[in-house]
Formats: structure tokens, C-alpha cells, sequence
């Protein structure tokens, strides 16, 4: 019986297995000037601080791709992991907003407004971290993280996988936010984390501050987009594909399954939780309807939308359908979930692959053909029938 993994390595090295193919390149480089540069010489302030809060739920988007799209494994909480980064980047936040001198009014000052309203008297022991940023930066990426290990780990020993696992998924996002909501003393309750004003002194409120944070945004974007790349052009990604379509083939060949599936969950963990943290930076402030299930369920279409094999067509398609929510929400704010759910059975039926589907499967072979047609030389002219050839003697 054949390896799977081993007649992937080999096909690919057949083919040399370029880090990126002149195509994608191509794309990288057509999303970038995009993002850092037309949009922000188009749009004003309040549409660029609009299409930075798009950019955030691509982070999501592009750890589906690999969770979802190469290791198989649907997850439907993702949200949970986008609003865990939000929060721990919130709490830095509200802590550096919650100094004595700005709550000397309150009963109790030094501590964020709602622990006042709920008549706590001292700070949490687990708000305590979150004094310091560059050890906020590294549990804003950590606890989501270690959260999904633990999930993953436990589910994925046991070989729960599937829609099960799907459902699980579902589950934890609903708990988490019940959890956030009633605990209103340590968490904020149903309003969240808000009156975010400062990041190690420098307003995040202002539009100067904003228009910085979009490029770091886009910045940070572009980078999870080459590691996703690494990611699926190494063995691993190979392993990851081998694992989706013949999963007890690569477990009778000796390599962990649980390990690899752990690793690609904990991955989109990683990039949700980046962009939780974004998104906080650049919306200002941080809720629990960011974690619950139908945020988690509209990420998982932005990347249905785009094409869940694809990490460019996964941010095309994030930017497709937060455009689409906003206009069509603002004209007709009552039918825009029916619109969605509609949008979302017509990809699933019409093309299974999403938008880059469509694009590889129609699109890019007509453009193929056509431009090997026109760098073909033109066909030689053959003379008239009786006409000698040139320079023969004319008889």
C-alpha cells in the first residue's frame, strides 16, 4: 500500500514546490497595494476605520483555511478565539483607562467602572497580568491558544471529529458567552469592555491613530498570509492534506493524527486571536457578541464565500461580505441575514470552492488560453497556388 504522505512529498518534488507560484505572487501583490495603498488614498476616515474592522475577521478567515480547507476539521467557535484576543487586549486597555487620577470618583478608584458598579473592591487576581503590555502581547496569542489546546487535545484523542466535533465547537461559543455575560463584575457583562482610550499613552481614539493602526493591521495581515503559505507548501501541509482525504491511511503510517489536527486548530486559534486583538485596537472596545455563534457562523461563510482552499480567496471573500453586510444593512436592515443565509446556499450549491474555485475553474484557463494564443507566432502566409516561390526563376 501506498504512503499517502510519501506520494504527495514526491509529486511535489517533482515539481520543485515553489514557496509561491508567479500567480500567487501576483496576488499577494494585488491585495497589498489594495489594502495599504488605494483604499487609503479613496476612502475617508470613518470607511478606511470600517474597511480596518473587515481586515480583522480576515485573520479568522485565513485560520479556517488551514483548519478547515486543508486538515478538514470545521470549527464553528471560532469566535471564541477572536473575542479571547479582544479581551486580553481590552483589558490592557481598560486597566491603562482605569488609573486612579481617571476614577478618583468612585468608590473604589484604580479599577475599571463596571467592577465599581458591582461594589468589587480590589482587582481580580487574573486582570492582574494585564498591567504590563508586552506581557499582554504575549497572552493575547497564549490564552487563545492554550484554550484550544486543551479543547482539541481532548476531542481529538478520543477521534471526535466531524459534524460532533462542529457541534462541540457551537456549544463552547454559546457557554463563553453566557459565561462573559453573567459575570458582569469581572467581565463587563452584555455591554463589554468599552471607554478604551489609551495604548501605553498613545490615544487609539484620534483619526491619526486610527489611520496608523489600519496599516499595522494590514501589515500584520499580510504576514499571517506568507506564514499560512509556509504552512501549506511544507510537509506538514502535506501531512494535513494526506490527513483530510484519507485519514486512516496516515494513521496506519505512523504519524499522529490527533498531533497534526491539535496543531492546524491551535493555528487558527492563533490567527483569530491576532485579529481579536485588532479589532479592539481599532474599534474600541470588545463585547460578547463578538464570541457567540453567529459571529463563529459568519466566519466560517466569509470563508465558504471565498473559497475555503485559498488563503487570498479567504480575505477577498471576508471583504465581499462585510461590504455587502454594510450596504445592504443600511438600505434593507431587515432582510440582511436572509440575504446571507441565501448568499451562503448559493456558494455550497453553485461552486463548492468559492470564489478562487471559480476563478481556477473558469476564469483563469480561458485567460490561459487566450494569452498563449496571442504569444503564438501568427501562421506563415503560403503564396497563391502558381505563384513561383521568392527568388526562384520565373519560367
Amino acid at each position: 500500500m501506498t504512503n499517502p504522505v510519501q506520494a504527495l512529498t514526491k509529486s511535489v518534488t517533482v515539481n520543485d514546490n515553489p514557496f509561491m507560484k508567479p500567480v500567487e505572487w501576483l496576488s499577494l501583490l494585488v491585495l497589498a497595494a489594495l489594502i495599504l495603498v488605494v483604499l487609503p488614498l479613496l476612502l475617508d476616515g470613518f470607511r478606511l476605520n470600517l474597511v480596518g474592522k473587515y481586515l480583522t475577521y480576515a485573520f479568522v478567515a485565513l485560520g479556517l483555511v488551514i483548519c478547515w480547507g486543508y486538515a478538514g476539521i470545521l470549527s464553528l467557535g471560532q469566535g471564541v478565539f477572536f473575542g479571547l484576543g479582544g479581551y486580553c487586549m481590552a483589558m490592557y486597555l481598560k486597566l491603562e483607562a482605569s488609573s486612579v487620577e481617571n476614577t478618583k470618583i468612585q468608590s473604589t478608584p484604580g479599577i475599571p467602572d463596571f467592577m465599581d458598579w458591582n461594589q468589587l473592591t480590589a482587582l481580580p487576581w487574573f486582570w492582574q497580568p494585564f498591567k504590563s503590555l508586552p506581557l499582554t502581547l504575549i497572552l493575547v496569542i497564549a490564552v487563545p491558544v492554550l484554550f484550544a489546546f486543551v479543547i482539541s487535545f481532548a476531542m481529538f484523542k478520543r477521534r471526535v471529529g466531524g459534524t460532533y466535533f462542529a457541534i462541540i465547537t457551537q456549544a463552547i461559543a454559546a457557554i463563553l458567552t453566557i459565561l462573559i455575560v453573567g459575570q458582569q463584575g469581572y467581565t463587563g457583562g452584555i455591554n463589554g469592555i468599552t471607554d478604551l482610550r489609551t495604548l501605553h499613552g498613545w490615544d487609539i481614539r484620534t483619526d491619526a491613530a486610527k489611520f496608523v493602526l489600519y496599516f499595522i493591521n494590514g501589515g500584520l495581515l499580510i504576514a499571517c498570509i506568507l506564514a499560512a503559505q509556509y504552512v501549506k507548501k511544507s510537509k506538514l501541509g502535506r501531512i494535513l492534506v494526506a490527513m483530510r482525504d484519507k485519514e486512516d491511511r496516515v494513521r496506519f503510517s505512523g504519524y499522529s493524527v490527533a498531533g497534526f489536527k491539535v496543531f492546524a486548530f491551535c493555528l487558527a486559534a492563533g490567527f483569530a486571536a491576532i485579529g481579536g486583538a485588532m479589532f479592539t485596537l481599532q474599534v474600541g472596545f470588545m463585547s460578547p457578541s463578538f464570541v457567540g455563534i453567529v459571529p463563529s457562523i459568519e466566519m466560517v461563510i466569509y470563508t465558504a464565500v471565498g473559497g475555503r482552499l485559498s488563503l487570498f480567496g479567504a480575505v477577498w471573500g471576508t471583504l465581499l461580505v462585510n461590504w455587502a453586510k454594510t450596504s445592504f444593512s443600511e438600505s434593507f436592515p431587515d432582510l440582511w441575514l436572509f440575504g446571507l443565509g441565501a448568499l451562503f446556499i448559493a456558494v455550497v450549491l453553485a461552486f463548492p470552492n468559492g470564489l478562487a474555485g471559480l476563478w481556477r475553474e473558469r476564469i483563469e484557463p480561458r485567460l490561459t488560453r487566450r494569452v498563449k494564443a496571442l504569444r503564438a507566432p501568427p501562421p506563415a502566409i503560403l503564396p497563391p497556388h502558381g505563384t513561383p516561390p521568392h527568388g526562384a526563376p520565373a519560367e
